[in-house]
């Protein structure tokens, strides 16, 4: 029965009715007969029409994240001195309690070796996505791949860094925001050979199975970063669809691809960019667009006159 349906006491016909929110209970008044033992406390007003009255309102916390190594869980102390109404605390002991007190919860958050390394780790993973400019579902993903890492031990005998690149890698391909592997080489403290040596450790020992990026999934970027419009991304995916169907891909490189395409779309539609301009946004060479570029229009039939 809703909240709104009693009007009355079923047992003496009393309106007088009684709500106890802490309880949960709608109580009558003149016998005391529980009419309802679970009403929805609906809260205060929720609208609010300033930060500062967000903030008073507010009943709640951070919500938990994995990109704290202990979830955002604990309690942390703010390192402004300020009582709970804003106050500045102006005694000079009291001071120096609250900096005891901060110190000794900082270290009693991390408290042991794993609890450490993986901070640490987590750390250096938001300082390589927040170059790589990746969005919170890929930074979430590539901690939960990290707490497996630290739960398996394939972290023993490793580099942090390695190990966190590897796993934003992965990450990355499993949540279809592809980045190369010298992308993420250039970003974090450690070379290309060694991420890609850990990414293929990691997915034997967890059984992570990622999918090749297509060339489509780059189009998009690569056009951004160029200053091409929209007709030149979508007659480059049209290619790439048509390159897929003769299986120009087979055995070939995505990013490559991706490149080419991108070159004869430009060609085609009098918005060219040069093969070095591409081949710096792309991240492979002048030799490999040219080559790819060849292959394509010889097999799609496509006038080579302009190029």
């Amino acid at each position: 029965m809703d909240e709104e349906d009693i009007v009355k006491c079923t047992e003496c016909n009393g309106r007088e009715l009684e709500r106890d929110d802490a309880r949960g209970e709608i109580i009558c008044a003149n016998c005391g007969l529980v009419l309802d033992d679970r009403i929805v406390d609906p809260g205060a007003e929720w609208r609010v029409f300033s930060i500062e009255q967000g903030e008073q309102r507010g009943r709640v916390g951070a919500p938990m994240t994995e990109m704290l190594h202990d979830k955002g869980l604990s309690t942390d102390i703010d390192w402004q001195n300020r009582d709970y109404s804003g106050k500045s605390i102006g005694n000079g002991r009291t001071r120096s309690q609250f900096y005891r007190m901060r110190k000794w919860q900082k270290r009693s958050r991390v408290s042991n070796s794993r609890e450490r390394n993986l901070s640490m780790a987590l750390a250096e993973m938001d300082r390589i996505a927040s170059r790589l400019e990746l969005p919170k579902s890929v930074r979430e993903r590539s901690a939960r791949i990290y707490r497996h890492c630290i739960k398996d031990n394939l972290i023993r005998g490793r580099s942090i860094e390695g190990v966190t690149a590897a796993c934003l890698y992965l990450s990355c391909r499993l949540c279809g925001v592809p980045r190369t592997l010298d992308e993420i080489a250039q970003s974090a403290r450690t070379g290309r050979k060694e991420i890609g040596r850990t990414t293929r450790l990691i997915k034997r020992k967890l059984k992570i199975r990622a999918d090749i990026p297509t060339p489509d999934m780059y189009t998009a970027r690569f056009c951004s970063q160029l200053g091409l419009g929209a007709a030149v991304s979508s007659k480059a995916d049209e290619i790439i669809a048509l390159c897929h169907e003769w299986e120009i891909d087979c055995g070939r490189g995505p990013v490559g691809m991706c490149a080419a395409s991108i070159y004869i779309a430009g060609v085609v539609l009098d918005n060219r960019r040069t093969q070095r301009e591409i081949a710096e946004i792309a991240g492979v060479t002048e030799v490999t667009i040219r080559n790819r570029y060849k292959e394509i229009v010889q097999r799609l039939n496509i006038d080579s006159t302009n190029f």
